[in-house]
Protein backbone atom coordinates (compact mmCIF):
# COMPACT_ATOMS: atom_id res chain seq x y z
CA UNK A 1 0.00 0.00 0.00
CA UNK A 2 1.83 3.69 -0.78
CA UNK A 3 1.19 6.17 1.84
CA UNK A 4 -0.47 9.36 1.50
CA UNK A 5 2.14 12.25 0.16
CA UNK A 6 1.32 15.18 2.16
CA UNK A 7 1.33 18.27 -0.11
CA UNK A 8 1.94 21.89 0.95
CA UNK A 9 1.15 24.84 -1.04
CA UNK A 10 2.40 28.31 0.07
CA UNK A 11 0.48 31.64 -1.26
CA UNK A 12 1.09 35.58 -1.50
CA UNK A 13 -0.06 38.00 -3.68
CA UNK A 14 2.26 37.67 -6.67
CA UNK A 15 4.39 34.72 -5.85
CA UNK A 16 7.45 36.21 -6.73
CA UNK A 17 8.85 37.06 -2.98
CA UNK A 18 7.38 35.21 0.26
CA UNK A 19 5.82 32.57 -1.31
CA UNK A 20 8.91 31.65 -3.32
CA UNK A 21 11.35 32.06 0.13
CA UNK A 22 8.89 29.53 2.21
CA UNK A 23 8.82 27.45 -0.55
CA UNK A 24 12.34 27.15 -0.77
CA UNK A 25 13.07 27.22 3.00
CA UNK A 26 10.45 24.14 3.28
CA UNK A 27 11.91 22.02 0.23
CA UNK A 28 15.55 22.56 2.38
CA UNK A 29 14.42 21.59 5.12
CA UNK A 30 12.31 18.44 3.58
CA UNK A 31 15.59 17.65 1.74
CA UNK A 32 17.60 17.81 4.93
CA UNK A 33 15.70 15.38 6.96
CA UNK A 34 15.42 13.04 3.81
CA UNK A 35 11.20 13.63 2.95
CA UNK A 36 11.20 13.72 -0.22
CA UNK A 37 9.56 11.28 -1.04
CA UNK A 38 7.42 11.75 1.39
CA UNK A 39 6.58 15.79 0.89
CA UNK A 40 5.08 17.90 -2.32
CA UNK A 41 6.12 20.99 -2.39
CA UNK A 42 5.03 24.17 -4.68
CA UNK A 43 3.93 27.74 -4.15
CA UNK A 44 1.59 29.97 -5.55
CA UNK A 45 0.29 33.20 -5.52
CA UNK A 46 -3.69 34.95 -5.66
CA UNK A 47 -2.59 37.40 -8.59
CA UNK A 48 -1.25 36.55 -12.25
CA UNK A 49 0.57 39.71 -12.51
CA UNK A 50 4.35 37.92 -12.94
CA UNK A 51 3.24 34.26 -14.37
CA UNK A 52 6.25 32.44 -15.36
CA UNK A 53 8.69 34.50 -13.53
CA UNK A 54 11.21 33.66 -11.43
CA UNK A 55 11.55 35.02 -7.61
CA UNK A 56 12.43 37.97 -7.20
CA UNK A 57 16.19 38.70 -7.31
CA UNK A 58 16.58 40.00 -4.00
CA UNK A 59 14.70 37.26 -2.24
CA UNK A 60 17.16 34.97 -4.38
CA UNK A 61 19.67 36.70 -3.14
CA UNK A 62 18.94 36.36 0.62
CA UNK A 63 18.04 32.82 -0.01
CA UNK A 64 21.34 31.90 -1.57
CA UNK A 65 23.49 33.70 0.75
CA UNK A 66 21.82 31.18 3.46
CA UNK A 67 22.40 28.37 1.06
CA UNK A 68 18.70 27.82 -0.06
CA UNK A 69 17.66 27.65 -3.56
CA UNK A 70 14.06 28.98 -4.52
CA UNK A 71 13.34 26.51 -7.79
CA UNK A 72 9.89 28.13 -8.66
CA UNK A 73 8.37 29.91 -11.49
CA UNK A 74 5.28 32.29 -10.58
CA UNK A 75 2.16 30.82 -10.84
CA UNK A 76 -1.95 31.79 -10.21
CA UNK A 77 -3.68 29.64 -7.48
CA UNK A 78 -6.41 27.71 -9.16
CA UNK A 79 -9.52 25.88 -8.33
CA UNK A 80 -7.84 23.30 -8.84
CA UNK A 81 -4.82 23.71 -5.87
CA UNK A 82 -7.87 22.72 -2.87
CA UNK A 83 -8.17 19.31 -4.24
CA UNK A 84 -4.18 19.22 -4.55
CA UNK A 85 -3.26 20.27 -1.37
CA UNK A 86 -3.29 19.13 2.44
CA UNK A 87 -1.96 22.78 3.51
CA UNK A 88 -2.65 25.76 1.48
CA UNK A 89 -0.37 28.58 3.41
CA UNK A 90 -0.99 32.09 2.97
CA UNK A 91 1.62 35.07 4.02
CA UNK A 92 -0.80 37.59 5.42
CA UNK A 93 -4.88 37.84 6.29
CA UNK A 94 -5.75 39.51 2.81
CA UNK A 95 -4.53 35.90 1.07
CA UNK A 96 -6.04 34.06 3.57
CA UNK A 97 -9.31 35.81 2.94
CA UNK A 98 -8.83 35.63 -0.83
CA UNK A 99 -8.30 32.02 -0.66
CA UNK A 100 -10.90 30.93 1.67
CA UNK A 101 -13.03 32.81 -0.65
CA UNK A 102 -12.08 30.58 -3.21
CA UNK A 103 -12.33 27.62 -1.77
CA UNK A 104 -15.28 25.19 -3.21
CA UNK A 105 -15.85 23.69 0.17
CA UNK A 106 -16.07 23.35 4.27
CA UNK A 107 -13.26 20.82 3.70
CA UNK A 108 -11.13 22.69 1.72
CA UNK A 109 -11.12 25.85 3.60
CA UNK A 110 -10.16 23.68 6.74
CA UNK A 111 -6.70 23.10 4.64
CA UNK A 112 -5.78 26.97 4.37
CA UNK A 113 -3.71 28.50 7.56
CA UNK A 114 -1.60 31.40 7.70
CA UNK A 115 1.71 30.39 7.36
CA UNK A 116 2.74 31.92 10.71
CA UNK A 117 0.28 30.34 13.06
CA UNK A 118 3.01 27.58 12.41
CA UNK A 119 5.78 29.41 14.51
CA UNK A 120 5.43 28.71 17.49
CA UNK A 121 7.24 32.34 18.68
CA UNK A 122 4.95 34.52 17.13
CA UNK A 123 1.19 34.85 17.98
CA UNK A 124 -1.59 33.88 16.03
CA UNK A 125 -2.39 35.65 13.20
CA UNK A 126 0.78 37.14 12.69
CA UNK A 127 1.48 37.82 8.58
CA UNK A 128 4.38 37.83 6.90
CA UNK A 129 5.10 41.17 5.33
CA UNK A 130 5.47 41.74 1.75
CA UNK A 131 9.13 42.73 1.66
CA UNK A 132 8.78 44.22 -2.02
CA UNK A 133 8.56 47.82 -2.00
CA UNK A 134 10.64 47.87 1.10
CA UNK A 135 14.55 47.66 1.46
CA UNK A 136 16.88 45.05 2.14
CA UNK A 137 16.50 43.99 5.63
CA UNK A 138 12.83 43.09 4.44
CA UNK A 139 13.91 40.17 2.66
CA UNK A 140 16.51 38.46 5.78
CA UNK A 141 13.49 39.45 8.09
CA UNK A 142 11.30 37.21 5.57
CA UNK A 143 13.65 34.28 5.50
CA UNK A 144 13.85 34.37 9.04
CA UNK A 145 9.70 34.19 9.48
CA UNK A 146 9.94 31.42 7.23
CA UNK A 147 12.18 29.12 8.47
CA UNK A 148 11.06 29.25 11.48
CA UNK A 149 7.16 28.85 10.78
CA UNK A 150 8.84 26.12 8.18
CA UNK A 151 9.87 24.16 11.28
CA UNK A 152 6.91 24.57 13.17
CA UNK A 153 5.00 23.15 10.15
CA UNK A 154 7.55 20.67 9.73
CA UNK A 155 7.14 19.45 13.29
CA UNK A 156 3.21 19.57 12.86
CA UNK A 157 2.87 17.36 9.68
CA UNK A 158 5.47 14.82 11.52
CA UNK A 159 2.87 14.40 13.73
CA UNK A 160 -0.66 14.81 12.05
CA UNK A 161 0.98 12.41 9.16
CA UNK A 162 3.21 9.90 11.37
CA UNK A 163 6.22 11.33 9.29
CA UNK A 164 9.77 9.77 10.36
Amino acid sequence: MSQHVVAVCFVCLGNICRSPTAEGVFLALVKKDDLSQKIRVDSAGTSGWHVGERADRRSSATARERGVHLPSRSRRLVQEDFKLFDYLLAMDQENLEHMLAMAPNPQARARVHLFRDFDESSSKGSEVPDPYYGGPRGFDDVFDMCEASARGLLKEMRSKFKLP
